[in-house]
Order: structure tokens, then sequence, then C-alpha cells
């Protein structure tokens, strides 16, 4: 199917109608966005003289809605300017506008009759050909198109995104009766390339397959809390970051979501599964049943599984419900021997054996979860999906798992999986057994850099379909090797590229990551075509390894810590005058030195979620590797396009003296770190790499030259100098910032002004590297410096003092 959308209609404007406007407005499309006409009017409409009649009031609820939506945190959209992309209507005024658009996505409210009405009246004006889908989180898509003609029937499915549509990445594509093939292979393309999602096909099953797992999930250990003796502390604890789950793990995640919420799907299952061999456990346990009565929804009531009060002295305290007396109250510490053991182990899947060996409750805990799940999962096919895979996409992709149920059970090994369900009294389906009596010991296998899986009906290990698209790190970093140290591990991508993957703890950049940063441009010099600095953990870097600094400072070994930040230095200016081509690909957070990084390479490939900025002010010091240098040379270039130079600088001056932090890439353009007509966003972060390599070869295709190092940098001397330290006194004074703050502002001030020449003045960026190290060190003796590093040490928040 040939088809390009430059338009689409999202019809209904609540939480996920707007998130998916936002989206699809993300991306660049032009979004139709409506929603139903008020039926009467409001206290500000009546005071104003309105009537029904009129635009405003005909249009409010969509209005409202979107205005909501721009307001909310976390953010539905890259940048608020994107929301021009955006235009609102409603349904009975507008809905003619449907026959201009590519795409139509049903948003209202989960009653079949209600959609039904909507798909009758869209199909007056639809035109032939035109892509209509419903966002149904459980409604069967049989029903919905019922009566309708065959092209609408044609072109209909379920496409079912998950909430918030910007951040989780789950798209799930639901076949109706006569969709057409060539729809369903568009929209998973689509959802892949475009919209950066997981694109998982699934069959037309109650909850589909993320809801039906995720729920079976949450609702077993619901009953599993009370037969376990356990605290809502103690399952949050055991089922978040340590299995590489979200921080907000099980209850605290019911409460986000809202329990009303998860209580309407699970008891779409009880209705619609009769079959389920797991039925019961969809049934509601009576601590849900009063948290129901009584209201305690989570956060939209304010109060669920956890309640925010204040103790006697107005501080704010998280309180607990207990699930025994039904009362809130403080929250008490969990802690395990068997997550003990897990303290050393940094990859996740390496803990799933010392889990399930637990001698303690979590190790029992373990034990009984995971074997209901796998059981589960197992019995799960072929009803929700043929391909084992799907299963573990949807999990990852939905609900923020960074292991499906079927590798985590490859992890902790099929064998020893099936003992453990058989002491729990758990049965898998009987494809298991058959698998392993082929002499297939595990449901993955990696080939040549691609994943392989398990294919049940074709008893064989089969391909898992579009990856050429992807370059997993995982699947070639032991088989494409080129160099490793404690910090970097570089491998050859094929093509004459090279990456180059920090392995540091949270990717800090310190003395070995540097050592092998030059080390891997010194190797794609000599062999290689270009360069790649890129990884797939959470975070692209979190800066420079605060810990050793401190530790110098602390031990006064000035002449090391110059040195240190010297080869900081030094490593960034190669990245930029190699005689390869350097591609960064930050994603996640890319702070401090891994934006300096970022801002030195030749080019930018970043995933668009990524939180990039310069935050050094945080503990105490200004940026020391080329950042403060970089950013005094990006406003210079500025000059030339601005009459006023100073108010060119101020600018950047604020965004270092801010620590400001872009809450997507879009917005990293708009604080000067990301280049307009050189840097790139990728909204898929699974095709990054890929991405990103393939630039690298690009440029060194069309003949890469060393860049010549610069000697034309303007500074502006005393003339800005005079403007900051002005600027800071006056801060100062209205108490806006502390002496200390006030102190490292003016370090800032002088290196970007490039010192307190008499007169505006060409210079190298050596000169400004010297200044800024200069700077850097001074700040480093400084008491209040110290105990900020100290604070971020201990705590990972900044200190403001």
């Amino acid at each position: 199917m040939n088809k390009h959308i430059k338009k689409v209609a999202v019809v209904g404007s609540g939480i996920m109608g707007s998130g998916i406007a936002c989206h699809f407005a993300n991306i660049g499309v032009e979004v139709l966005l409506l929603d139903i006409v008020p039926r009467e009017l409001n206290e500000k409409e009546k005071a104003k003289g309105f009537t029904l009649e009129d635009k405003v009031v005909r249009n409010r609820l969509v209005n409202d809605s979107l205005t909501a939506a721009l307001k909310s945190k976390p953010s539905p959209i890259y940048n608020q300017k994107f929301a021009d992309r955006i235009t609102t209507g409603n349904l009975e005024d507008d809905i003619a506008k449907v026959s201009k658009v590519d795409w139509i996505i049903e948003v209202v409210v989960e009653r079949l009759d209600i959609k039904k009405i909507v798909f009758e009246n869209l199909e007056k004006h639809r035109t032939p050909g035109t892509l209509i889908t419903s966002n149904t989180s459980g409604i069967p898509i049989k029903f919905m198109s019922e009566g309708r003609s065959e092209d609408f029937q044609k072109h209909f499915c379920g496409t079912h995104f998950f909430n918030p549509a910007r951040y989780l990445k789950l798209f799930e594509i639901i076949p109706g009766p006569k969709t057409s093939p060539e729809v369903l292979d568009f929209l998973n393309g689509y959802g892949e390339q475009f919209l950066g999602k997981t694109s998982v096909v699934a069959k037309d099953t109650p909850a589909f397959i993320g809801n039906r797992i995720g729920i079976f999930s949450i609702q077993s250990l619901f009953h599993m809390v009370k037969e376990l003796g356990m605290t809502v502390e103690e399952v949050d604890k055991l089922t978040g970051p340590v299995i590489g789950r979200p921080k907000s793990a099980t209850f605290r995640t019911v409460d986000v979501v809202g329990l009303d919420t998860l209580v309407h799907v699970a008891n779409g299952i009880a209705e619609n599964c009769k079959d389920d061999e797991k039925l019961d456990l969809f049934k509601l346990p009576a601590f849900i049943n009063t948290m129901m009565e009584n209201k305690w929804l989570g956060s939209k009531t304010g109060q669920g599984f956890y309640k925010k009060s204040k103790d006697a002295k107005g501080k704010t305290e998280i309180l607990t419900l207990d699930l025994d007396t039904m009362e809130y109250r403080s929250s008490k510490r969990a802690s395990f021997a068997t997550l003990e053991l897990t303290r050393t182990i940094d990859k996740v899947a390496d803990r799933f054996k010392v889990l399930v060996a637990g001698k303690d409750k979590a190790g029992e805990f373990y034990r009984k979860s995971f074997a209901a799940l796998f059981a589960y999962v197992s019995h799960r096919i072929p009803e929700i999906t043929d391909e084992l895979y799907k299963i573990d996409d949807a999990m990852k992709a939905g609900f923020g798992w960074e292991h499906g149920p079927f590798q985590i059970w490859d992890a902790i090994g099929i064998e020893k999986g099936l003992e453990i369900m058989k002491v729990e009294g758990e049965t898998p389906a009987t494809w298991v057994n058959d698998m392993l009596a082929s002499g297939t010991k595990s449901f993955y296998a990696v080939k040549d850099g691609a994943t392989y899986f398990y294919d049940i009906p074709k008893k064989s290990i089969e391909k898992i379909p579009g990856q050429d698209s992807f370059i997993i790190l995982d699947n070639i970093r032991k088989s494409k090797e080129v160099f490793k140290n404690s910090g970097v591990v570089v491998e050859d991508l094929g093509d004459g590229i090279l990456n180059v993957e920090f392995q540091s703890k949270m990717n800090t950049i310190g003395g070995d990551v540097l050592a092998g940063l030059n080390k891997a441009i010194d190797l794609a010099e000599k062999d290689f075509q270009g360069l790649v600095v890129g990884n797939q953990a959470p975070n692209f870097s979190v800066g420079a390894n605060i810990g050793m600094i401190f530790m110098m400072a602390v031990e006064q070994e000035y002449d090391e810590l110059n040195m240190a930040i010297k080869m900081f230095q030094d490593t960034m200016m190669r990245m930029r005058y190699s005689a390869i081509p350097t591609v960064a690909a930050p994603h996640g957070m890319a702070l401090g030195g891994g934006c300096e990084l970022s801002l030195h390479a030749d080019k930018v490939v970043a995933a668009a979620e990524t939180y990039i900025g310069l935050v050094e002010f945080g503990v105490g010091v200004i940026p020391g590797g080329g950042g403060s240098k970089e950013f005094a040379v990006r406003a210079q270039d500025q000059f030339h396009k601005n009459d006023v130079e100073l108010n060119v600088l101020q600018e950047y001056f604020l965004t270092i003296g801010m620590a400001k932090v872009s809450t997507s890439a879009y917005e990293a353009f708009d604080l000067g770190i990301l280049q307009k007509g050189k840097d790139i966003v990728v909204v898929n972060k699974d095709r990054q790499i890929a991405t990103a390599k393939a630039h690298a070869k690009l440029m060194a295709e069309a003949g890469y030259t060393q860049p010549v190092k610069r000697k034309d940098i303007k500074v502006l001397g005393k003339q800005a100098l005079g403007m900051f330290l002005v600027g800071t006194d006056s801060m100062e004074d209205s108490n806006y910032i502390s002496e200390h703050d006030k102190k490292i502002a003016n370090k800032l001030a002088y290196v970007m002004a490039g010192g307190d020449l008499s007169e505006p003045t060409l210079v190298t960026e050596q000169y400004l590297l010297d200044l800024e190290r200069e700077a850097f060190l001074s700040l480093c003796t400084e008491r209040k410096t110290l105990e900020r590093i100290q604070h971020m040490l201990k705590t990972g928040k900044p200190l403001r003092n």
C-alpha cells in the first residue's frame, strides 16, 4: 500500500484522544481534533452572554481538553509550537472535514452503541480508501464495523495506543473480519517507522495482548499479596527496577493509571473469557472492592494504595494503605536478603536465577509469581497470538518491562522454570514440553546479529521479522568487538563504521571512557571510515564522573585534576577534528559531559526522547569539557545573523546558567544544543544506531575532510563581561541567586566573554578552552562546590545554596 499520511482526524478529545493528536503533531502530521457539542452553557459562558450557537461554546469541550493536555506533565508534545499543527472542531459543524484526511482515529467512550453511531456518521463524510480505526482497549473489533460498507470494513481495524501516547511504545493493531492485509502491513510499518512505536498485530480477543497479560500479572499479585502476608511496600520493592520494571512497580502504577481503569479491564476479561483457565484470578479480591466503594482510585481521587498527607509540622508524608486493616499508615521500609544478593549484578537478566533461588519471602514471591506468569503466557498461544515474541514485545512496550515473560523464562532456564511451576502447582501448555523434546532449549537465539524465536506452528527457530532497520548492540557485541576496556566496547557496525558504546555505571564519562573514545578514533582513522558514539542503555550518559572530581579536589590533587579536565577537553576536540566523521546518538538523559560530547560531534542523530543539557551549575562548577567554550563559539556564529550581539551571547549564557535541559530532542534545537540543518531526530529509538551509522557512512562517502581548527572566534571582552557582572550583581541583590551562584556565574561570564579584553577580538578555540579549564579548576577549590558535589553523590539531586 503506497499511502502518505499528511492529515489525520482524531474523534474524541479526552486524555487519550488529545494525547494521540499531540503525538501525530509531534511527527509533523496535521491533525483535526473533534468532539461533541455541549448541551448546556457553563457559568462563565452565561456570564459572558454566550448562547449554545456561539462557536466558542460549541468547541468548548474539545478546546478545554486539548488545553488541559498541553499543560499536563509530562507533556504530550515535543515542543509547544507543534500544537499549531492541531485544528479543533466539533462533530456537528466540522464532521464534513474528515473527507479531506488520510486516516480517521475514533477515541470516544468505551461503549459499543456510541461507537457504532459515530462510525455511521463518519461514513457519510469519509472518502473511500481513507483508513479508519478505533482506539478501543477491549471491545471486539468485529462488532464495530457491522453494517458498514465494504470499503469501510476493508480499511477498518483497531489501533490501540497506550496512555500516554507519546511515551508508551506499544501500538496494537487488531484486524476486523474484513480488514485488508495491505492495511495491516501499512499500519504495522507506519507505527514503527513514523510513530516510533513497537507495532504488534494482535488477534481480536478480549483486552488483546498487552492488557490481557498485564492485567493478569497485576491481578495475580493482588491475590498473592494476602496469601503471602505481604505489604504494599514489599510488593513494590520486589516488582520495580530490581526486575527491570518501572520505579512505580505495581501498586504505585495502579494509582497513576487509576484503579477504576484496571477494574474495568479486569471485569471485561472475566465476563468475556469464560474458558480462561485462570478466570478466578480476574475476580476482584475484597480489598479492591472496598477501595472501589470508597472511591480510593489513586492519583485522580487523591488516594489509592498510597496517599499524600501532612504531619503535625506541615511536612508532606506518603502514607500507605494497610491491606489488612484498610487504614493508611506511615510507610515501612521493605528489605529482603535475596535482593541484597543482586546488588553487584548489573544486568537485570542475570538476576532472575538468583531471585528465584531466594530462601526468604522474596524468593517464595518470585517463584510463585513467575510460575503463574509462565504458565499463563504459554496457554495464551495461539489464543491471543501465534508468535511468542509478540507477547514479550507487548509487555516491554506497553508496560515498561525490560524483559518479557518468555525472555525471563529463558534467563531462568526453561527446564528450571518448569521445575518451579511443578512445585507451585502450575501446568504449562503442551507445546513447551514438545519444544524441549525436539531439542530446542530456549525460546530465543541470536544468529549473525539477528534475533530468532521458536515458531510454534513450524516447530523451528525462525528470524523475527522487521529487524533489517535495526542494529541491536546486544546481538553483535561479542562477535563484532574490536576493542574493549572497563569503560567502553568498540564494535564494528559494518560498512566501515565503528561504534563506541559506554559501559560505565550510568554511562558516566571517566578516564577509561575517554581512553576508549580516543582508541576508537585511532582505530577508525586507521582502518575504518567513520565513528558512531551510541548505546542502547536507558540513558546515553549522565555526565562526567563527579566522584572522581570530588576525590581529586578533596585531596587537593589539582595537577591531576587539571590533567583530567584537559584530557576531557582534548578528547572532545578529537571528536571534532578527527580525520573521520563522528556521529553522536544521544537518547534518554544526555547531561553534562554527555551533552558536551554531542556538541562536539560532526552530527547528532538524537532520539526524540532525549533530555539534554549542561547541568554543571547544579554541582557548583561550569561545563569544563568544552561546553562553555562551545556555547561561546555558537553564540558568535549567530552574531552575523543578529545585530544585537550581547543579546545572543546572553541567551547562551542563561542556558548554561539556568542548567536548562530539553524535554525532548526537538526542544534542544531551541536551546542551541542541536543545530538545524545539521542534526536530526529519530522518533523510533530502535532505529537510532542504524540511522547514525547510515549518516556516518554518507558523510564518509561524500568525501569527508578533517576540519581546520578555528582561529576566527569573535569574543566581546569587557563589553560582554560588564553586562554579565551587572546582571549577576542585580540577581544577588534580589535574592534570586546566592553568593556562590554569583561566583559560578561570573566565572562562566569570564569564559564566554573571552576574558577582560579591552575590545572585541578574534581568538582560537584553545584560548577559550584554557579559560574554561582555569575557571573550572578554581571553582573546585571552593568549599561550597565540594558541598554541592558531595550532596549530589549522596542524593542524586543538585543542591542550591
